[in-house]
């Protein structure tokens, strides 16, 4: 990795922060471990703190497996993998038939939980180090808010209700606590971000690239406001980026997935997953990404491990592609294309009978390493900012309008200057149907990042929901022959709480139909 990155060898403290709420709160830790009792004295041990409520964010929980459900459970793609029971915890959810033991569900509630604690401990410890730079303890906080907002985020989309937890709990009694209505947790999250925006600087430099700046909490207040349906609020807040954070458009859409091109201060990501490789490990809990080894093409040799299969394209979504929409390229293996040592990608691959693959995250072999991709996970991109201004004020015309927002994003999806009207291209005022031209721009701009069952369901009780548009996906794919796509119900629109956390919890309540 030629960019240095503060996840790199990041010190994670011997907290007992709990996955599950058998677990003991504050752990006893050998003699040469440190507990909140012995840390929070300095800078550096705030600023390390900081750094363990990052961690979860490149872990199972997040972004190195869990996260990877939400466009299986959409119109994007198939599980993949093996034909039989291979990653069952995906088949379940595909299915629509999950139990609350689903290994998924269990995974993101707790490692959001855990992230959520680390971040409560920072705002509760830092502000009583003596000695920070006042600078530094300002952006540390800023950190801390923005990650616990990142996290809510994630649990209230997927669970609705959950508890909140805005402090460390004061012993083991206090981690069972009751889910918070939805409501309310969103409107922390926005207190958060709101927080974070004033704490935070808007770039950084050397081995602070990567930490979350003003411009990433601007832009996840703008998403959580448009998920919330608040258009206005949203308006702003994108349009505040747009405008105020320098940052440009790559020309080439597949220039925002190459390892080269991370953490620029002047091109569209706003906030990115840090990984590193050369750990040669199987693990993903640690530092390295699994993507380019889960959904590298089945069997292929293209990959250290030649190659998981994974999140397989569907067909349909494939061929919804426009002719000379340069993103199919960048995002999709198809059968006959070329691959880096000269070979052609088959016409079909176990857990992949039309041949198709993820491409976007591809790196092929990096090295010898196995799950262990460098590749870092932009989790905000200024065309989302564009795509969000586009959905908050419709059809309007002018610099600031939907129109010219989401027509920057098509042209450059077809290779064209973002600035420079395209009439072949261009969405005009009387575009039919432009909320439905807005959710297919989000559904191939942002494809395998992990958004589409979140855009489906907040449409709900619309003909873009979720029961509408798989209900009708799971139709197609039968006719042919693929029969694992179930069909989604009102129960659907949320996850189970885990069984564990029930259990261990009696304050807690479970979903209901699970």
């Amino acid at each position: 990795m030629t960019i240095s990155k503060f996840t790199c060898g990041a010190f994670l403290l011997s907290l007992g922060l709990f996955t599950s709420c058998t677990e003991k709160f504050l752990e006893e830790a050998p003699a040469d471990q440190v507990t909140d009792a012995n840390f929070y004295k300095t800078q550096q041990d705030a600023i390390q703190a900081v750094t363990a409520a990052y961690s979860e964010l490149t872990k199972e929980g997040q972004y190195n497996q869990a996260l990877w459900a939400f466009d299986m459970m959409a119109d994007i793609s198939v599980s993949g993998g093996d034909d039989g029971n291979d990653a069952v915890e995906y088949k379940q959810l595909e299915a629509f038939s999950i139990p609350s033991t689903n290994a998924v569900a269990n995974r993101l509630w707790g490692g959001c939980f855990i992230g959520i604690q680390r971040a409560n401990l920072v705002l509760q410890k830092v502000p009583d180090i003596p000695g920070m730079d006042p600078d530094i303890q300002k952006r540390c906080l800023g950190e801390a808010q923005f990650l616990r907002a990142k996290y809510y985020f994630d649990l209230v989309r997927v669970y609705g209700d959950v508890p909140l937890f805005t402090a460390p709990p004061s012993g083991p009694e206090a981690v069972n606590i009751p889910r918070t209505p939805a409501a309310d947790v969103y409107k922390q999250i926005e207190k958060d971000l709101t927080d974070a925006i004033g704490n935070l600087q808007p770039s950084y430099s050397g081995a602070d690239l990567g930490r979350a700046t003003k411009w990433a909490a601007t832009g996840l207040l703008a998403k959580v406001y448009i998920t919330q349906g608040k258009k206005a609020e949203a308006a702003q807040r994108a349009l505040e980026v747009i405008k105020g954070s320098n940052k440009t458009l790559w020309a080439d859409y597949a220039d925002n997935f190459k390892v080269a091109n991370e953490n620029r201060n002047d091109k569209e990501s706003l906030f990115e997953v840090q990984y590193v490789n050369g750990r040669n490990e199987y693990d993903r809990n640690n530092v390295g990404s699994a993507m380019n080894e889960f959904f590298g093409p089945r069997g292929e040799n293209q990959t250290p491990g030649s190659g998981y299969g994974f999140n397989v394209p569907e067909p349909d979504f494939v061929n919804g592609y426009e002719a000379g929409d340069t993103r199919r390229a960048a995002t999709v293996w198809s059968p006959g294309d070329l691959y880096p040592d000269g070979s052609k990608k088959t016409a079909r691959q176990t857990g992949s009978p039309f041949g198709y693959s993820c491409k976007k995250w591809f790196v092929g072999k990096v090295n010898t390493n196995i799950w262990d991709s460098p590749l870092n996970v932009p989790v905000l991109r200024l065309a989302e900012m564009y795509l969000i201004l586009a959905e908050a004020v419709g059809p309007t015309a002018g610099p600031d309008g939907g129109l010219e927002a989401i027509n920057k994003v098509r042209r450059r999806a077809f290779g064209l200057d973002v600035n420079t009207p395209s009439p072949a291209r261009d969405l005009t005022a009387t575009t039919p149907d432009f909320t439905g031209a807005v959710l297919r721009e989000r559904k191939y701009e942002l494809a395998f990042e992990f958004d589409r069952w979140f855009d489906l369901k907040r449409y709900h009780g619309t003909q873009y929901g979720l029961i509408p548009v798989m209900t009708a996906q799971a139709a197609y794919l039968r006719t042919l022959g693929i029969t694992q796509r179930g069909i989604p119900t009102e129960r659907n629109l949320v996850l189970p709480i885990p069984q564990s956390e029930l259990d261990a919890n009696p304050g807690l309540t479970q979903n209901p139909g699970y």
